[in-house]
């Protein structure tokens, strides 16, 4: 375990050095606002009279995120196993769940306010929209990958297609969906980011803090908000991993 972590702990070494060489050897004091130290991010940021306010909007975000994620969960998942029993409805629905993803979400931002109003429905809408492709295509990808000679075992029986699925291909497909889980719940946290910096009504989210501190040059309190938001969604992609690992992992050995 220490062995793991000694590669990211050097890295953040040498990242927290490079940081103190340009805060106080690059930038003049008078531009050091521009990237403070870390020290003055933690003490004046984290922790400093901004940071009550920081960790509720924090709280507000995550909250958005994973509404988002749990939405964008349901209606992914349902929508690769209508798709994975039958050709005919992958190659109808399939297409769609492509458009969505390349929809530019920033330009789909102010209509979904239109539709929405500008509060905590128009941002798990968003949290939804960026969220759910990866799920889509993880899930559907597992569903239709379950081994031939596993097919072929259990047609001897003459399975319904209910039990085939219930059974022998979404068991096969957890691997795969919660994959899928990870990458959305990083994206369900740029989601509501993304929201926040666009509808700026009700309680603030931590995406309205981090335009409020810029627009004030609070850059303390910029760069721990931003640190804040980073560990968010590294905390739920971690959370996700440990669950599939916990749900899968005692069987399923990756190739």
């Amino acid at each position: 375990m220490l062995r793991g972590l000694s590669g990211p702990l050097i890295v953040l070494l040498l990242v927290i050095g490079v940081w103190y060489l340009v805060s106080y050897a690059i930038l003049d004091p008078d531009r050091r606002f521009l990237m403070p130290p870390p020290h003055k991010v933690i003490t004046d940021g984290l922790f400093g009279p901004s940071a009550q306010e920081m960790w509720e909007a924090l709280g507000r975000t995550t909250v958005v995120a994973l509404t988002g994620l749990a939405i964008a969960a349901a209606i992914g998942i349902t929508w690769a196993v209508i798709m994975s029993q039958s050709r005919m409805m992958e190659n109808a629905l399939f297409p769609y769940a492509v458009i969505l993803q390349c929809i530019p979400i920033l330009a789909l931002v102010p209509l979904v306010g239109f539709w929405f109003g500008f509060g905590f429905s128009a941002r798990v809408f968003v949290c939804v929209l960026i969220a759910l492709f990866p799920i889509v295509s993880n899930t559907l990808f597992g569903l239709k990958s379950v081994d031939r000679q596993m097919r072929d075992l259990f047609a001897l029986h003459h399975p319904s297609r209910m039990t085939v699925l219930r059974k022998l291909e979404f068991p096969a497909a957890l691997p795969a969906i919660f994959a899928g889980l990870r990458i959305s719940a990083g994206l369900a946290v740029v989601g509501a980011i993304v929201g926040d910096f666009f509808f700026k009504q009700g309680n603030p989210g931590i995406g309205i803090l981090i335009d409020n501190y810029r627009s004030r040059l609070q850059s303390e309190e910029l760069f721990a908000s931003i640190i804040l938001a980073s560990l968010l969604g590294v905390a739920v992609f971690w959370f996700f991993g440990w669950l599939g690992n916990r749900v899968v992992g005692r069987w399923y050995q990756p190739s």
